[in-house]
């Protein structure tokens, strides 16, 4: 209630000069500087931190990061969207009215040791690059703007999380699938063995045999086998050792 006594006061130019300095850029009191207090050097680049400030919530440029392992969902990938706050050096002297590019990093500098900003200082671009900026106060106007914003932002996110949740429906699915399979083959594999089981003690009660002694049986040779197998080796060495005397002694 107070404000626009002040703006219709005596101490309207005071007031146009807080405005200012709450919403308003270093162009905005140049514009103006006839009809307001003067301002010291300080106050001066304050006004230009602030400034500053406002153009980089302005100028963004946007760049797409993929990550170097890209998190994938069959056939949706993730990716990072960075919006660059860049300021060419030519809008900020034009903008802040300073004579030489030294000035204009002089000031970006004091901007950062001061908090007002995070950035860095791309001199081979000519350019600002602020990672991070202050906020400034909010017009009456700019609130619809404001909220606008906001609920495109949230169906961007409702969006992201209908894809996500599609995806995780999906991922469930082949689950159950896999897990079905998987229990065909189990129960598969427990009936061969039944059936080998069954087979098995039909063909010892058949020999009238125990049904394990009948699998060891199978699973081994008989005793003598190894046996003849042996003599057999050695029967047929003896008979090359003595032909290999005859044909010595032919010779």
């Amino acid at each position: 209630p107070v404000s626009p006594q002040l703006a219709e006061s005596e101490f309207s130019p005071v007031f146009r000069l807080l405005t200012i300095f709450a919403y308003g850029t270093y162009a905005d009191y140049l514009a103006e500087a006839a009809n307001l207090p003067p301002l010291t050097e300080a106050q001066k680049n304050k006004l230009r931190h602030l400034s500053v400030v406002t153009l980089a919530a302005k100028i963004k440029v946007m760049v797409l990061f993929f990550p170097k392992f890209s998190f994938r969902w069959d056939c949706l990938m993730l990716l990072t969207i960075i919006f660059l706050q860049c300021i060419p050096y030519s809008v900020l002297l034009e903008q802040l009215q300073l004579k030489n590019v030294r000035q204009l990093e002089d000031l970006v500098i004091e901007a950062v040791y001061a908090d007002v900003l995070r950035g860095s200082l791309d001199q081979r671009n000519q350019r600002l690059e602020v990672d991070y900026s202050i906020g400034r106060d909010i017009r009456r106007e700019e609130l619809s703007t404001i909220t606008r914003t906001l609920q495109e932002w949230c169906q961007g996110c409702e969006v992201v999380l209908s894809g996500i949740e599609e995806q995780v429906s999906r991922a469930n699915q082949h689950k159950e699938q896999q897990l079905a399979l998987k229990q065909q083959i189990e129960s598969e594999v427990a009936n061969l063995k039944k059936t080998i089981k069954v087979t098995t003690a039909a063909a010892a009660a058949a020999t009238s045999q125990d049904p394990e002694q009948h699998l060891t049986e199978l699973r081994e040779p008989a005793p003598g086998t190894n046996q003849r197998q042996a003599s057999k080796k050695t029967s047929k060495a003896k008979g090359l050792r003595g032909s290999a005397k005859i044909w010595s002694k032919s010779n």
